[in-house]
């Protein structure tokens, strides 16, 4: 289409995934005309539905409670939801569901809309005065106005479309089965990942490394795989006030080089990673010192901090090339398996010295995130990336291109992540969810959960720990052998199988879920107790997914059950004692 009074030319492209049940959609505006042309709102995608009353559920929530499922019906009133932060946030996701009222898991017509951008977002819906639905979703325009001269084009990030008419769960699996296959990359797109050992919750920023080594000794005794070394191993880190934007070794504190820590747990039969947050400045930092004009800041304004810290101007190709050459020469050091890409705070105080439009500057700060991530995972095929933004603040298909897992939150209390991971799957698969056992007392929340319950949690998804191992008694160590043996077992089907959500553990007494292979000989349930009772009865959950005329053997048990009666009646569970009892059941087809 062009417009003739300013020259310019939209051309718009759908992408069409028979397979898979999705349509992409984006934008591309050319400025073919004499003027420059400012764009101020630019959106992915915008459909019309005609006559229908329909439901708008968004994924809401905040630092440590992310993605709750909300559900509205659409109104004359506008619906709208995004995200100003420079992410996509902890408080919106740019992943929404339009359905028809009373849709369920099993039942309805439901049109899922999900943004592959990392940044501002927005995604709106409203009635019309004949009752029709227009849906819009794209870059959010607050703090957007991008300029283009004569030839210049610019071009939206796609919005991935999908539809059931069967229910939420079919839309989950398509959208699942879309990101495992044509969006995350790399040498884990379908790998099972390694099982790791986090220090963070264990050492905070008090180690050394006959610390490190020691924890690698337990955990390696244990059958865990890899050690991530987290935050405080680099320039002058003692704390969360300095450090950050110097990417060398703090060999001091480390006993000499990365590349002799990682040999030292190579030796041990474990891979090694490393925590870095390419993104953050620290002021007392060497960075700093020499470049302050690099971090964003109005000019003439004392900057605002969070965490202590600022954030540098990705926008500035300079900037993202000194990163880069940081980062690599640490990666060169030695053989780093692992890195977990952290972000801890949100944008603001936008300016750049380098561009004449500020326009421009949240835009192009996340094409410089992008393009770092790009080098360095084609620099470091083989290595493992997990997306990090305090946790799930910037859980979307657009980080997932670059990193095929995420830390789904900075809360690892079990009960808490039972609801987060239930609003997360309705997006994203549990391959990309990362997901830890970690301490008791939480440090949280402060619950207590026993150690059988935090692993059939965190095994819904890419498993690991974050916990002191010297602090665990042998009964639980027992349990860590048990659960790292059992996830051996069951991480295929956990990683790549059709999940469905078997309870809304927010409205039922328990939480409960299952993944199920392709070919319906093997499944996985988890489920959790959230509320006990004084003379609990069985209760039953209805699974889904197994073929009904096939029987399942329970692999712990022996029992064996009908394929039907499973879906149907349900498996019986019988309540025991304490606190959210748990049940974990590895169902195999009798051949």
């Amino acid at each position: 289409m062009k417009e003739k009074a300013s020259g310019a030319i939209l051309h718009l492209y759908y992408g069409v995934w028979e397979e898979e049940n999705v349509i992409t959609r984006t934008a591309s505006l050319t400025n073919a005309g004499k003027e420059p042309i400012y764009i101020e709102k630019f959106l992915s995608c915008s459909m019309d539905m005609m006559d229908r009353d329909l439901d708008l559920i968004s994924f809401t929530g905040r630092h440590a409670m992310e993605r709750t499922a909300e559900r509205i019906p659409v109104q004359h009133a506008k619906v709208e939801i995004g995200s100003t932060r420079g992410t996509s946030s902890h408080h919106y996701n740019p992943a929404v569901i339009l359905c028809e009222e009373g849709a369920d898991e099993t039942h309805g017509s439901c049109i899922g809309a999900c943004l592959v951008y990392s940044g501002n977002f927005v995604a709106a819906a409203q009635k019309d005065q004949k009752n029709q639905t227009r849906f819009q979703m794209g870059i959010h325009p607050t703090n957007f106005c991008f300029h283009l001269e004569k030839g210049e084009a610019f071009d939206t990030p796609q919005a991935i479309l999908s539809y059931s008419g069967t229910g939420l769960t079919k839309l989950s699996q398509q959208y699942h089965e879309i990101i495992r296959e044509h969006i995350c990359r790399g040498a884990y797109k379908h790998a099972k990942r390694p099982i790791l050992i986090n220090n963070w919750e264990a050492t905070y920023f008090d180690f050394n490394e006959e610390k490190i080594l020691k924890i690698a000794e337990q955990a390696q005794k244990l059958g865990i795989e890899m050690l991530v070394l987290d935050d405080g191993w680099f320039g002058k880190r003692e704390d969360d006030n300095s450090g950050l934007g110097d990417w060398f070794v703090n060999e001091k504190k480390m006993n000499g080089s990365m590349a002799q820590l990682a040999e030292k747990i190579h030796r041990m039969g474990m891979k090694f990673g490393l925590w870095f947050e390419p993104e953050m400045i620290s002021e007392d930092s060497d960075l700093y010192r020499a470049h302050p004009d690099w971090a964003f800041a109005i000019p003439g304004r004392v900057p605002n901090h969070s965490r202590n810290q600022l954030v540098l101007d990705f926008a500035n190709p300079e900037v993202v090339d000194h990163i880069y050459e940081q980062i690599a020469a640490v990666l060169r050091q030695g053989d780093i398996n692992y890195v977990k890409w952290d972000m801890n705070r949100s944008l603001c105080d936008i300016y750049s010295d380098s561009m004449v439009w500020q326009g421009n500057v949240m835009y192009d700060y996340m094409l410089g995130v992008y393009d770092l991530l790009e080098r360095l995972t084609q620099a470091f095929p083989d290595m493992l990336w997990e997306g990090c933004s305090g946790g799930g603040g910037r859980f979307d298909m657009g980080m997932l291109y670059y990193t095929p897992q995420i830390w789904c939150s900075d809360n690892t209390d079990a009960v808490d992540r039972i609801r987060i991971q239930y609003g997360t799957s309705f997006a994203y698969p549990l391959s990309t969810m990362g997901a830890h056992v970690s301490a008791v007392p939480n440090h949280q929340t402060g619950r207590v959960t026993d150690m059988n319950t935090r692993g059939v949690v965190a095994m819904t998804g890419a498993f690991g720990y974050e916990l002191d191992l010297g602090k665990l008694s042998e009964e639980d160590k027992t349990a860590v052998r048990e659960q790292i043996k059992t996830y051996h077992e069951a991480a295929s089907v956990i990683l790549k199988g059709d999940y469905y959500r078997l309870s809304n553990p927010f409205e039922a007494e328990y939480g409960a879920w299952m993944s199920v292979d392709e070919e319906k000989k093997h499944a996985v349930v988890g489920a959790v107790l959230l509320n006990t009772h004084g003379n609990h009865p069985v209760f039953y959950i209805r699974l889904r997914g197994l073929a009904p005329e096939r029987s399942y053997r329970d692999k712990k048990t022996g029992t064996v059950y009908s394929g039907a009666a499973l879906m149907e009646l349900g498996m019986p569970f019988t309540v025991v004692s304490g606190n959210y009892p748990s049940y974990q059941i590895l169902l195999d087809a009798v051949e």
